[in-house]
């Protein structure tokens, strides 16, 4: 797959609660770099409910928002943890064979419910550490931009 390929693609990040500070400084310059075909949607729940429904008002609300026939990306710290090549080519393996988007989700700090991990198509990890999850969604956005790097041919500084 090329660069022109991927930038085809949409990737959505669904993401539980609003970057602000340098977070969002650091998201928007990453979405900057990678242009119009990626967008981070932001959402949240009433702070009032117990941990439990506020969890299921967050699935809710991701549930909602993921286009039909998306390819779903749950990041989650069980999820599979990976270099930047693996994720490259996962991601150009996961739009070759999508026919809709490619979705990530970041759950809040409760975690996701059973029914967002039944609807992950794979379930990615940033390794065992806890990360914020305003972090986590800058960490994802730079992940994106160097896969499109490394399909494109650019050099990479790891080899």
């Amino acid at each position: 797959m090329v660069e022109e390929d991927l930038e085809k693609m949409k990737i959505s990040v669904l993401a539980i609660g609003k970057a602000r500070g340098v977070d969002a400084e650091w998201g928007a310059e990453y979405l900057k770099r990678l242009g119009p075909s990626v967008s981070v949607r932001e959402f949240a729940a009433s702070k009032a409910l117990p941990p439990a429904e506020t969890q299921k008002a967050e699935a809710a609300l991701l549930l909602k928002a993921i286009p039909p026939k998306s390819f779903v990306v749950l990041l989650d710290e069980r999820g599979k943890d990976m270099q930047s090549r693996e994720l490259a080519a996962k991601m150009a393996q996961w739009q070759e064979g999508a026919s809709g988007d490619l979705v990530f989700l970041i759950g809040g700090a409760d975690g996701v419910t059973d029914e967002i991990r039944a609807k992950a198509n794979f379930v990615l990890g940033f390794g065992k550490l806890t990360w914020p999850h305003k972090l986590v969604r800058v960490m994802l956005l730079e992940q994106i931009y160097r896969a499109r790097q490394i399909l494109a041919g650019h050099p990479y500084h790891r080899d």
